[in-house]
């Protein structure tokens, strides 16, 4: 019934999870400002109430006092001056999103709009322009009143406006920033990733997998298939295992988060040992599908965020914006190699396998996120020799089991300069970029044979 009275995106919105919810809530430019409104037609209230109900001139200094028509001056004087920095800063958020879609991408703009001192300073405009009108509108038939509340509090805000005018200049110049534009995503990136991982799954996973893999011998599996077309958004983990406890279920997901599921596309798979029915919505709720990708619990997307800045960097003959994206990228790729688990298993609290959860190797993570630079900067060596020196510097710090997978790369992103002329010095720096690595990651023999090759090239 619903469905047919609302909207579609109202409909989608109320249908969402919680969690969701609140995301879109996050990325939404509308849902700050429509807060502080709410709060100053509650000052609204609370002014004139003081004074025309209260009558407080009476207990304050003349010095704070007006009367009724230089309070509608003052006030009307301020709507216009309001309204002025208002539209001052709605066209500089127009030129930072205009200039993020053009140079950088326009998957940035959802964070400039999501950033909360963003969100503020947009909600503290339209919450004073609002307040002012209000009081206008209400003081205008006044003749003989005398106000306090109302002028004092317009004055303040007006100061305040004044205030976070050149607040937010200096806020948008410093976001507009190289530098800050990657390490913002990166953090953003890296605070979605410690929620998922390790907040949310890491107390329901197990050390026991060779206990639970025994647990699906002698089993037959029944498919559920999604009934619509999307990306899969958002697994509520905790849910899921708390009911296929209930059921004596476990539940086996077919497609990993961030993956592009057609309607009829295997979901999640289950076994069950008892007789009982049961209800297959209830899991498939449990699961959101959409049709865009999101960073709640999409490893994978973070790093084509940032892969995607370095690849319009490239584009835009701006080489130290690609080489300051491979290196967040290496530290984002840090934290995920701390944070993934070799064990798909989530069990409940009696260690009884529930949910068996598809994940990606750090070979693939890795991959995604310097896969794309290394394909468009064929031939360009300063950058590939930063890509090299970025997984020096990765090697050193994480976990030698993952070594292997590092100069695997690193070889691959070579092996294109092996029948290709490069520069002494470029050859030179690339060769002890990749000799460094392959000290640290214990493959020297590798690199000797890479090195001949690079230097057999003709020149």
């Amino acid at each position: 019934m619903l469905r047919r009275i609302l909207p579609s995106p109202i409909y989608e919105y109320l249908n969402m999870s919680k969690r969701r919810r609140k995301h879109e809530l996050q990325m939404n430019i509308w849902f700050m400002p429509a807060i502080y409104i709410a709060i100053s037609t509650l000052l609204v209230v609370a002014t004139l109430l003081l004074d025309l109900y209260v009558d407080i001139s009476q207990y304050t200094p003349n010095l704070f006092q007006s009367q009724a028509s230089l309070t509608r001056v003052l006030v009307s004087s301020l709507i216009g001056a309001i309204l002025t920095l208002s539209a001052y800063t709605l066209n500089s958020i127009l030129i930072v999103l205009t200039t993020f879609s053009g140079q950088f991408s326009p998957r940035l703009l959802l964070n400039f709009i999501s950033d909360r001192k963003t969100q503020h300073i947009l909600g503290i405009f339209n919450g004073s322009f609002v307040y002012v009108l209000f009081v206008f509108l209400f003081i205008s038939n006044q003749a003989d009143e005398t106000f306090v509340a109302v002028p004092v509090s317009t004055v303040l805000l007006a100061f305040v406006c004044a205030v976070t005018f050149i607040y937010f200049i200096n806020h948008a110049t410093t976001w507009m920033q190289v530098h800050n534009i990657t390490l913002n995503m990166r953090n953003v990136s890296e605070r979605m990733l410690k929620n998922s991982l390790e907040k949310e799954m890491a107390p329901l996973r197990t050390n026991d997998s060779l206990g639970q893999e025994e647990q699906l011998h002698n089993h037959n599996w029944t498919t559920l298939y999604t009934h619509k077309t999307g990306y899969v958004q958002l697994v509520d983990f905790k849910q899921m295992v708390e009911e296929a406890k209930k059921d004596d279920l476990i539940i086996r997901l077919e497609a990993p988060i961030g993956k592009w599921l057609l309607r009829g596309n295997p979901l999640l798979s289950y076994q069950w040992n008892t007789s009982s029915e049961i209800d297959e919505r209830k899991y498939q709720s449990l699961i959101d599908i959409g049709h865009k990708q999101t960073e709640i619990q999409d490893i994978e997307h973070g790093l084509n965020k940032l892969s995607e800045v370095g690849i319009k960097a490239l584009g835009n003959d701006d080489p130290k914006t690609a080489a300051n994206v491979i290196n967040q990228l290496s530290d984002l790729l840090l934290t995920i190699s701390t944070l993934m688990s070799k064990n798909p298993y989530l069990v409940d609290e009696n260690e009884q396998l529930r949910v068996i959860v598809p994940e990606s190797s750090f070979e693939y993570y890795l991959y995604k996120g310097f896969g794309y630079i290394r394909h468009y900067a064929t031939g360009n060596v300063p950058i590939i020799t930063d890509i090299i020196s970025s997984l020096t510097c990765l090697a050193k710090s994480i976990h030698p089991s993952f070594h292997q997978c590092i100069w695997e790369l690193a070889c691959n992103t070579t092996s294109g300069f092996t029948n290709m002329h490069i520069y002494e010095l470029d050859e030179r720096y690339l060769l002890r970029s990749l000799e460094e690595l392959a000290e640290v990651t214990n493959n020297l023999d590798h690199f000797y044979q890479v090195k001949n090759s690079i230097q057999s090239t003709p020149a």
